[in-house]
């Protein structure tokens, strides 16, 4: 219920209050079962990043599992924008046992990157992955390539509208960015 208030109107306008009234329950009833909203955030995040399935490894390449993970990682950021914007601007939103780090980090191993080094390179794609969909789901990338590539002329430009093929591309490019920057890594066997 928590995650269909916030799916309808964001991580703010959840209160306690809303959430009992929606369970037909009494609000203080709730702080019997979780401490605050802090907790109940924290659990429904938790719930929908166990939805998330890593791929098969069977014949796919390393860099096809990755890409895999990214698509994946942003379909279900897709499927609940609010919650993950709000996931996102925690530091503490992945964790060690989530099946997406479980994932990325034996993709890195896949890829021949010394142990090591992978807490790193995840760390490094997760903030690249994560600032992309950020700047995607708050409407920041399509407004952004909206921008003239320069200051605007004395006649003006004409605005730019992106389609949603065009996100599609770009997110595709920084996926092919990365997994060239893992291909390249210096450390790599």
């Amino acid at each position: 219920m928590a995650l269909r208030l916030i799916d309808a109107d964001g991580v703010e306008a959840l209160t306690m209050r809303k959430l009992a009234a929606a369970l037909d329950a009494n609000p203080m009833s709730l702080y019997h079962h979780v401490p605050n909203k802090d907790a109940v955030l924290r659990g429904v995040a938790e719930r929908v990043g166990s939805q998330f399935r890593t791929p098969e490894q069977g014949d796919v390449s390393w860099q096809g599992r990755l890409r895999q993970l990214a698509v994946d990682f942003r379909a279900l950021a897709h499927r609940h924008p609010k919650l993950m914007q709000y996931s996102f601007a925690r530091a503490d939103y992945i964790q060690p046992e989530d099946p997406f780090w479980r994932g990325l980090t034996e993709t890195l191993a896949a890829a021949g990157l010394p142990a090591p080094e992978i807490p790193r390179v995840a760390a490094t794609l997760c903030a690249v992955f994560t600032g992309l969909l950020v700047s995607e789901l708050t409407g920041a990338l399509q407004r952004w390539t909206t921008l003239p590539p320069g200051p605007v002329g004395p006649d003006g430009e004409e605005a730019y509208d992106s389609s949603a093929d065009e996100i599609d591309t770009m997110f595709s490019c920084a996926l092919d960015a990365a997994i060239a920057g893992v291909e390249s890594h210096p450390a790599r066997a």
